[in-house]
């Protein structure tokens, strides 16, 4: 195996090099800006990126945000959202807000969000998948005649078919005015909706006010019952009610192994789970000894 050494600042030129990425993007064309032009491009667009920021989300008709748009995710053009036009000096009064693509000649006119069925890209209901369509408006099928515009069925996480998603472009005072998280200003470039480490989440996952929403006090304060997942019975500790059952229960190996199954409160979870095999063994080497020698025929 390769071992790979650094001198002595070179992570923290990486370092630089990274913030840089994620602040300039793909704005120098590809060719590193000089430390005068970068000091000049910051001056220029990080107040616009600060004032002027757009979120980008797919949601559902529920009004959840099923996915949080960052600068990788991909468009139905197939280009990422930094790729994108990202950065406004002055936020568009007309609604909805356009994001065009500017990878030259590339038809789309918005960035759109469109889900993939694993690492699959989904199909339409012409049977064509959603990279042989064109991203013209009205997205129609390159691969037949038949098709009046990309389609799917597609079922996303949160139980909506794909077709009644859309992707929202909005400010950050129409998020706040919905309750939705904003996060931090940062001076990074297309961001879009992400907030957070939560952020890369789907939506029916994340327990903030973009997504499914924290569980209410009733359901985190609710006790453990037997269709409760193994591990949560496990951690229970023993009620008063089990305590009881545990005098009434007739033999003591049974009422042992009951109690032996649960938790200690001094115990951590390595402790809890080392115990249990000790004694998976011990019952295996009596179960064994039971058994005796096999008489022999004569």
């Amino acid at each position: 195996m390769e071992r790979l050494t650094l001198q002595p600042g070179a992570a923290a030129a990486i370092d630089e090099y990274l913030e840089y990425r994620r602040i300039v993007g793909e704005d120098d064309g590809g060719k590193l800006f000089t430390p005068e032009e970068y000091e000049e491009y910051k001056k220029k667009v990080l107040p616009i990126r600060l004032q002027n920021r757009l979120y980008v989300s797919w949601r559902s008709p529920t009004g959840m945000d099923c996915k949080l748009v960052g600068p990788e995710t991909l468009c139905f053009c197939t280009h990422r959202y930094k790729q994108h036009k990202t950065d406004f000096e002055a936020i568009p009064k007309e609604c909805p807000i356009y994001v065009p693509c500017r990878v030259s000649r590339c038809p789309c006119r918005s960035y759109h969000f469109v889900p993939l069925n694993g690492t699959q890209p989904i199909r339409c209901r012409c049977k064509h998948f959603a990279d042989q369509h064109s991203a013209a408006p009205g997205f129609p099928c390159n691969s037949c005649s038949k098709c009046s515009g990309f389609h799917s069925c597609f079922t996303c996480g949160c139980g909506q078919p794909a077709y009644t998603h859309e992707t929202v472009v909005e400010t950050k005072e129409e998020r706040l005015a919905q309750g939705k998280p904003v996060g931090k200003d940062v001076p990074f470039a297309a961001m879009g909706g992400l907030t957070g480490f939560s952020s890369l989440a789907e939506g029916y996952m994340r327990l903030d006010d973009s997504g499914i929403g924290s569980p209410s006090a009733q359901f985190l304060e609710s006790p453990v019952t037997s269709t409760d997942h193994p591990f949560l019975r496990a951690f229970q500790g023993p009620s008063s009610s089990i305590q009881t059952n545990f005098q009434l229960t007739d033999g003591g190996a049974s009422s042992a192994m009951q109690v032996s199954s649960l938790k200690r409160p001094e115990e951590d979870d390595m402790a809890y789970f080392e115990r249990q095999y000790q004694e998976r063994l011990k019952k295996e080497k009596a179960a064994k000894k039971g058994k005796g020698p096999v008489p022999s025929k004569n």
